[in-house]
């Protein structure tokens, strides 16, 4: 947004602003002191509300324009702006700085629209599902119905709805079924290639598989995973870090069930009874740059961490992105279960 072509001093006229107001493709001026500090913001509703009073066009904006408009900091989320403008019934917020600065106008209707990436997301859903025996056994495991469809869709979709399209599935065991199920994506709304995997290639392995290596940052998730993680957002976290790698983590506790002792040369300094420890451990979930896979050995089983620990060993930038949103490995039959409970109240 060229903020030059919207903004109006203090002392404007009316028929000027109408002018900015008619011209632009924003529908609103904003009104900025010389350091472009806002003051306030003037619609087309403003003006026909001040003619109704009588006021001329030749009139300055002084009485007319909004001095308390509703406004949005420069690091407010997505999400948080759309609620807000929806509940408000606002069309177009400024952003501004820590200093009350207009840094620039955002649109409601730009907010809305669908926004494509072209980043891929490599999906593993080759696993056997052993745990998950006797459910697996004439079925792969992602696709395995939780609320009404396979895991894997609703892994698809999730992606999808945040512009994420360009999908490639890597497979092995009943690949078939998966096959026949997404077919190319476009039932779906993506585009799916596939990754045959002849033989168990662990966690990253099928990287040095695919067929081209990607120009963008991609997505690498395991296909037994469900969440309600925002997918842009770790897009965004990753380039903002410079990231070489990025690994979505969340806290998991676990409690000693017993007393700990803690002691110096044998001798009793404290008792803490049953502690909490806490840890941070990965979701499975990654966000990798394109050179990531020139560590990746071809054809050989190779897991993620042990990407993460070479590319820490060659001085790469690794970081973390924590989870707060809901998140599930539907590894075991409780789990499943527990999907299966929990996935209307998340998920609808």
């Amino acid at each position: 947004m060229n903020i030059e072509k919207i903004k109006l001093s203090p002392n404007a006229t009316i028929k000027k602003a109408l002018e900015i107001i008619d011209n632009g493709a924003v529908k609103i001026a904003i009104v900025v002191d010389k350091n472009y500090k806002l003051l306030g913001t003037i619609t087309d509703g403003d003006i026909r509300r001040a003619i109704l009073k009588g006021k001329s066009l030749d009139e300055n904006i002084e009485d007319v324009y909004n001095k308390n408009p509703l406004t949005v900091s420069i690091d407010e989320n997505k999400e948080n702006i759309i609620n807000l403008c929806t509940s408000r019934k606002i069309y177009q917020v400024p952003v501004v700085d820590k200093e009350g600065k207009v840094v620039k106008v955002i649109l409601l209707d730009e907010l809305l629209k669908p926004k494509e990436y072209p980043n891929k997301v490599i999906l593993m859903v080759g696993g056997l599902g052993t745990r998950l025996r006797p459910l697996t056994e004439t079925t792969p495991k992602p696709m395995l119905n939780v609320g009404g469809k396979p895991i894997l869709q609703t892994i698809i979709e999730r992606f999808r709805d945040y512009g994420f399209k360009n999908i490639i599935l890597c497979v092995n065991y009943k690949a078939d079924i998966i096959k026949e199920y997404f077919g190319n994506g476009s039932k779906f709304g993506v585009n799916i290639d596939y990754v045959i995997e002849h033989k168990r290639m662990g966690t990253a392995g099928a990287l040095s598989l695919l067929k081209e290596k990607p120009k963008e940052p991609f997505f690498v998730m395991n296909g037994d995973i469900l969440t309600s993680i925002n997918f842009e957002h770790m897009l965004e976290y990753h380039l903002e870090h410079n990231s070489s790698a990025t690994m979505a983590v969340r806290e998991y506790d676990f409690q000693v069930p017993f007393g700990v002792v803690k002691m110096e040369n044998n001798e009793i300094k404290a008792i803490e009874e049953k502690p909490v420890y806490k840890f941070f451990v990965s979701a499975g979930i990654y966000m990798l740059n394109p050179e990531c896979i020139d560590y990746i050995p071809k054809n050989e089983f190779y897991d993620m961490p042990t990407l993460f620990e070479d590319l820490i060993n060659n001085n790469k930038k690794t970081f973390s992105f924590p989870i707060r949103e809901y998140w599930l490995d539907i590894g075991r039959i409780e789990e499943y279960e527990k999907a299966q409970i929990e996935y209307q109240k998340v998920f609808k």
